[in-house]
């Protein structure tokens, strides 16, 4: 399935592409140590230490967290289902930039579903967009967004590649993040409608791999 993903001519999801010039590599597992320094159940707090890092780097965007295992989720109990099933891998990416940078889409489609999401530490307002790849749907979602971005969309509602469609929200209407995009590919909706699970439990991760392929290959993310 991956092949047919990359066999696609796609369109950067943030306007420009991703490299390593305006772009560094964000690591949020147990393994970043530095992760200690920041109480990330203050959005604030959270907050600086991610755009601090990225004005110290020179960076206009910060990426990561495809099946990464997570350390930060303890902030909200949206993950939570038992203490032995916690759900902290993560199922996308993100893109961490500054609130109200367009999204563009970064392959022709229609609006699937769309609602606002809202709580603590949910992904705020979400547009999940259908694509059709030489005859397979696959689905795009986009979290985290501004409140604005649901206004005047239908369901059906057709988005070519290319359109700037909605926009990085602003804390707190985004879920109570720090700025930033999540991006996450789904082959089956799973009979969601404007939700799709954006975390796993370490137990489910084959299941969901299958499902949710790597979505950056149409970030426009190039590592060089």
């Amino acid at each position: 399935m991956q092949e047919l993903l990359l066999s696609e001519k796609t369109f950067p999801i943030m306007g420009e592409a991703l490299n390593p010039e305006n772009t560094m590599e964000m690591d949020f597992s147990p393994a970043n140590t530095g992760l200690m320094t920041c109480d990330f159940s203050d959005t604030k707090s959270f907050d600086h230490f991610v755009f601090d890092k990225l004005r110290a780097a020179g960076k206009k965007y910060g990426i990561g967290g495809y099946l990464e295992h997570r350390a930060i989720y303890a902030r909200s109990e949206v993950f939570v289902t038992d203490q032995s099933d916690f759900r902290n891998i993560h199922l996308g990416i993100d893109i961490w930039t500054e609130a109200g940078h367009p999204v563009f889409a970064p392959l022709s489609g229609k609006v699937f579903s769309f609602q606002n999401n809202a709580g603590f530490g949910d992904y705020g307002p979400t547009i999940i967009l259908e694509h059709e790849l030489k005859g397979k749907k696959i689905y795009s979602l986009y979290g985290h967004l501004a409140r604005k971005d649901l206004k005047g969309l239908d369901v059906g509602m057709t988005i070519p590649a290319g359109k700037a469609f909605c926009h990085v929200g602003p804390y707190p209407e985004n879920g109570d993040w720090p700025p930033h995009l999540h991006f996450q590919l789904m082959w089956d909706m799973m009979g969601n409608w404007g939700d799709f699970p954006g975390v796993c439990s370490q137990r489910e991760i084959e299941k969901y791999r299958a499902i949710c392929p790597d979505p950056q290959v149409l970030t426009g993310y190039s590592p060089m």
